[in-house]
C-alpha cells in the first residue's frame, strides 16, 4: 500500500512572518510538502513568501499550487526555480498550470495544453542548462549564472480529463483537484495512468498529490460553511467523472456568479450557493473522526499524498487545522 504523506496548500492571505511560522510548525509535525497559490493581484507575492519561509527549513520541500507561464515569463520561472532548489539543496517543486485567479482576474484567458506542454518543455530544457527561444522576439536564451544543472521536479495541476493525461505523459507529479469522493480520485487516476503509459511509465513513476480545502471541527456544519468557497471553484471544473445530475443545477448557479476576486475566500457569495452535498464530495470538512473515515477511504486509492488547504474564519490561524490534520493522519 501507498505511504500517504501530508501536505500543506497556503494562499498568502497573511503576512510573510505569518506564513513563515505555518512552513515552521509544518516541518516540526513532519508535513512532507509546503504549496504556496501564486495569484498576484488577489495575494501576496509568492516568490518572496516561499523564498522568506525556506529560511532556517531542512526538510521540507517547497512547491507552488500552482503557478503559470503567462504572468510568469519561462526566464523568470526558470531563473527563480533554479535559485529556490539551489538554495534549499534539492527541494523545489515546480508546481504549473494552465493559469486561473491570476489571469482571469485580468480578463486573460488561461494557456491552451499545448502551449502548457511547451512550456513545462522549455523549463525542463533550461533547467539542464540548455537554451530555448523566446517566442515574441525569436531570440534564443539561458540561464547564464547557473553554474551546474538543477534537477528541479515539475508537477502540473489538473482536474479535466485531457490536462490528467496530458499530466500524466509529461509531469513528475500532479496536484490532483477533483474532489475527496473515491469514485471521482480513481476517475482521475486512471486518466493519469493513461497518458503515463504513452510515454511508456506506470502511474507509481508519477508523484500524486490530492489537493484539498479542508476545515476540521468539532462542528461539522461550521467545517462545511468554512470550505464552501473553494468547493464551489472545484466543482465547476470539468472532472473526470460525471456529477449526480440532481446536482448540475447547483453547480450552474455557481458558474454563474463566481467571482475571481473572491477566489478561496470563506466569506465569497457564490460560497452560499454550494450545498452540502457537494462539499462531501469536494472536500475534507467535519469532525476529526469524520475526516479520519474519508483520509482512510483516501488511503488505499493509490495518492501519494494529501495536501490539504485550511480554511478558517477571517483574522483566526490556521495553525490549528495543521495540527490537527497531523493528529489525524498520525493515527489513521
Amino acid at each position: 500500500m501507498t505511504v500517504l504523506t501530508k501536505g500543506v496548500g497556503l494562499f498568502p492571505t497573511e503576512s510573510v512572518e505569518t506564513m513563515r511560522s505555518y512552513v515552521q510548525l509544518s516541518e516540526s509535525l513532519g508535513y512532507d510538502s509546503v504549496w504556496f497559490g501564486d495569484s498576484q493581484n488577489i495575494w501576496r507575492e509568492s516568490s518572496l513568501t516561499m523564498g522568506a519561509a525556506a529560511v532556517g527549513t531542512e526538510r521540507i520541500t517547497f512547491g507552488t499550487g500552482v503557478t503559470n507561464a503567462s504572468t510568469r515569463h519561462l526566464s523568470v520561472l526558470a531563473s527563480f526555480w533554479a535559485t529556490l532548489n539551489e538554495y534549499t539543496g534539492g527541494r523545489a517543486r515546480l508546481g504549473i498550470g494552465t493559469g486561473d485567479s491570476s489571469l482571469r482576474t485580468m480578463g486573460l484567458k488561461p494557456q491552451k495544453l499545448a502551449e502548457l506542454e511547451k512550456s513545462v518543455a522549455d523549463l525542463r530544457t533550461l533547467f539542464a542548462g540548455g537554451e530555448v527561444v523566446e517566442e515574441s522576439s525569436g531570440a534564443s536564451f539561458h540561464l547564464g549564472w547557473m553554474p551546474e544543472p538543477q534537477h528541479v521536479p515539475i508537477y502540473i495541476a489538473a482536474s479535466a480529463p485531457k490536462i490528467l493525461k496530458l499530466s500524466g505523459r509529461i509531469a513528475d507529479g500532479v496536484v490532483v483537484l477533483v474532489g475527496t469522493a473515491p469514485e471521482f480520485i480513481e476517475a482521475a487516476l486512471k486518466t493519469i495512468e493513461s497518458g503515463a503509459k504513452e510515454a511508456g511509465k506506470s502511474l507509481s513513476d508519477v508523484h500524486i498529490v490530492l489537493w484539498t480545502p479542508t476545515a476540521i471541527n468539532d462542528d461539522s456544519t461550521e467545517a462545511r460553511d468554512l470550505v464552501r468557497a473553494h468547493v464551489s471553484r472545484v466543482a465547476i471544473r470539468p472532472l473526470p467523472a460525471p456529477i449526480d445530475p440532481s446536482l448540475q443545477a447547483a453547480v450552474d448557479r455557481i458558474k454563474e456568479t463566481y467571482n475571481y476576486y473572491e477566489h478561496m475566500n470563506t466569506e465569497a457569495t457564490h460560497a452560499d450557493l454550494v450545498p452540502d452535498e457537494l462539499v462531501d464530495l469536494f472536500a475534507l470538512a467535519g469532525t476529526p473522526d469524520e475526516c479520519a473515515d474519508r483520509l482512510r477511504e483516501i488511503k488505499g486509492l493509490g495518492v501519494d499524498q494529501v495536501s490539504i488547504v485550511p480554511f478558517v474564519r477571517p483574522g483566526e490561524s490556521k495553525e490549528p487545522t495543521i495540527r490537527a490534520f497531523s493528529e489525524i493522519m498520525d493515527r489513521i
